[in-house]
């Protein structure tokens, strides 16, 4: 730490002026995006359609939801600017009402304090009607927000309209009009795939009052969360830290000097706002850049996570109020995480070269904005998925937005707990397919909503619409809850009308295979055991057939044949086989004595 008498008043007001033209002129060729959400009117039909609205940077924006509800604009107070106990006016819900959203007109104080008397009076929601025609902007938080306790208690989402849809609103209310309007904020965030990628621009300074105060509460409140999704890759997290350059007439003054590092080329404003006392906007220059380095080098070793375990332990042993603020506190910190101190202090590199510093030369390229995101000239900022975050610091406002940025049914659990979102699928199952028996569901719970979607059980895949039917298909469905087939049993004997093209009742029986299959009486439908002699019993599922009278039954042939017949039969192809081996065999004896007498006269003549 260097302490410093304090510059002349004239070079100072300079130094400040320049610093704040800078930081806007670096950013000059960007621009600013506006993150809106869409307005649906549903009544009355003059106002029927779709609008924009300019999601403000405070409050809780319900990323990934919708909110319903009708308009009201008030009779007094219209600008919100005290509260509305001073004219006895109520909003608070009553039962089966629709909630409340109340248009209001800008201007005379806050944006923030007209939600806050817009929540006090029991609205659900804020529009704010701009006062003239020009283009949507960002509503945001009071600088001197020190003195608004109120600022951390919004939690309503708000939204400011133009002029024009606010007259027409205004218009339609005054005339006693019911107002229905639907707000949307499900594709305020793409939602592309199973990993959410987000940006935090923050600042080590911890002496710029509320703002900073609320920065290092929401990384120590959200590092759990942050981390656990990144450990599990859900979440590829980047930290990022603005910084300003110096004019180049100014970069040779005290005031640059102590405000920037490398020649004026990375500067930040003096922490406490006062070049009398305490740290220079360089030390703060310098511990950014050491904790986008610590970022870097947790990253090589595969832990980028470590960088909320420094930051929090950095802002707590290390605060500017005891004079902690400084290379040996933080190096302390960077031990005590295993990571290596040297690798950082490499990455930081010569702060009072005359060259570019290649990491924060990087950082102030990001804070351009490209595509759909607009430049970064807020801090603290949230981006997700390239959208700039509006809305409250907070860790569950920031979860739930974090929650919209995954595509459906890729979220992580802590997405679908009670504390983010409601489960759908507790109450009437969705109105899905649900197979009580085996207690199977189409109902998928998602941080937008459930979805109807045949499920997949034990490797079997179940087709079908999701809603009415579904249906197990392929080798093994009969395993579960028997492919939703016809099953019985009796005395011990199980028939089931499962296959694996469907289901189809078993032979010996009819139906349709899934609800019931009945016994076919091939008896009474004389079907089998037809014959004369033939004695049919039916049986569950197949029949027996007897012959009476000496008779025996050949099922393949469905007749009767004589037991004694066949006996006789028998006996009669035995005594012929014997009679038949016995002349063989005289037969051959006769041939053999031929050829020995033959052979004897043959001799006696030679």
């Amino acid at each position: 730490m260097r302490l410093r008498s304090a510059p002349p008043a004239m070079p100072r007001l300079l130094l400040v002026l320049a610093v704040l033209l800078c930081g806007f002129c670096c950013c000059c060729e960007g621009r600013f995006v506006v993150e809106k959400n869409s307005l649906k009117v549903t009544a009355p039909d003059s106002l029927k359609g779709s609008y924009e609205c300019a999601i403000g940077n405070f409050g809780v924006p319900q990323y990934g939801g919708t909110m319903v509800g009708v308009v009201a604009y008030p009779k007094s107070n219209r600008k919100a600017c005290k509260s509305f106990d001073d004219f006895d006016i109520s909003y608070k819900a009553k039962p089966g009402s629709l909630p409340t959203f109340l248009l209001v007109d800008r201007g005379d104080c806050f944006f923030t304090k007209k939600a806050w008397n817009a929540q006090n009076a029991g609205v659900a929601a804020i529009l704010v009607a701009d006062d003239k025609d020009e283009p949507l902007i960002t509503m945001d938080t009071p600088e001197e927000s020190g003195r608004a306790d109120y600022l951390e208690n919004i939690t309503i989402p708000s939204a400011l309209i133009t002029k024009s849809f606010g007259d027409r609103l205004r218009k339609a209310v005054d005339g006693g009009h019911m107002v229905n309007v639907n707000l949307d904020w499900r594709e305020s965030l793409p939602h592309p795939d199973e990993r959410v990628e987000y940006e935090f621009w923050t600042n080590s300074n911890d002496e710029c009052g509320p703002k900073c105060d609320s920065q290092i509460d929401f990384v120590k409140s959200f590092k759990g969360p942050a981390q656990i999704l990144e450990k599990k890759g859900y979440t590829q997290f980047t930290p990022h830290y603005i910084t300003w350059y110096c004019p180049e007439a100014f970069t040779l003054s005290k005031q640059c000097k102590s405000q920037c590092i490398n020649h004026g080329r990375y500067c930040a404003p003096d922490p406490e706002q006062d070049f009398s006392k305490g740290y220079d906007g360089k030390d703060v220059v310098v511990q950014n850049l050491r904790q986008v380095c610590v970022y870097k080098v947790a990253k090589e070793n595969k832990k980028p996570w470590l960088w909320w375990d420094y930051v929090t332990d950095f802002a707590i042993r290390c605060p500017m109020k005891e004079k902690k603020y400084t290379k040996e506190c933080a190096d302390g910190v960077i031990k005590s995480l295993g990571l290596d101190h040297k690798a950082i202090d490499k990455c930081i590199g010569d702060p009072n070269a005359d060259e570019e510093n290649h990491v924060l030369k990087a950082e102030q390229d990001a804070q351009i904005g490209k595509g759909a995101r607009g430049d970064v000239t807020i801090l603290p900022t949230l981006v997700i998925n390239n959208r700039q975050y509006r809305g409250k610091l907070d860790k569950g406002a920031v979860l739930k937005a974090l929650c919209a940025g995954f595509q459906e049914t890729t979220e992580p659990a802590v997405c679908l707990s009670e504390d983010i979102q409601t489960n759908e699928c507790l109450e009437n199952n969705g109105g899905c397919w649900h197979d009580k028996a085996a207690n199977i569901s189409a109902c998928k719970d998602t941080f937008r909503g459930r979805v109807c979607e045949c499920p997949v059980v034990k490797g079997v895949k179940f087709v079908g619409d999701g809603y009415t039917h579904c249906e197990a298909s392929g080798s093994g469905r009969c395993e579960i809850n028997n492919g939703g087939c016809w099953k019985e049993t009796r005395n011990g004997r199980t028939h089931s009308a499962c296959t694996d093209g469907g289901c189809k009742c078993p032979d010996g029986f009819k139906g349709d295979g899934v609800h019931k299959c009945e016994d076919v009486d091939e008896c009474k439908e004389r079907t089998a055991c037809q014959c004369k002699e033939c004695k049919c019993n039916n049986t569950w599922g197949s029949y027996e057939c007897g012959c009476g009278g000496g008779f025996l039954y050949m099922k393949e042939h469905d007749t009767c044949i004589s037991k004694d017949a066949g006996a006789r039969v028998g006996w009669n192809f035995l005594w012929f086989l014997l009679f038949g081996l016995a002349a063989v065999g005289i037969a051959g004896y006769a041939v053999y004595k031929y050829r020995i007498r033959v052979r004897y006269l043959y001799r006696l003549t030679v």
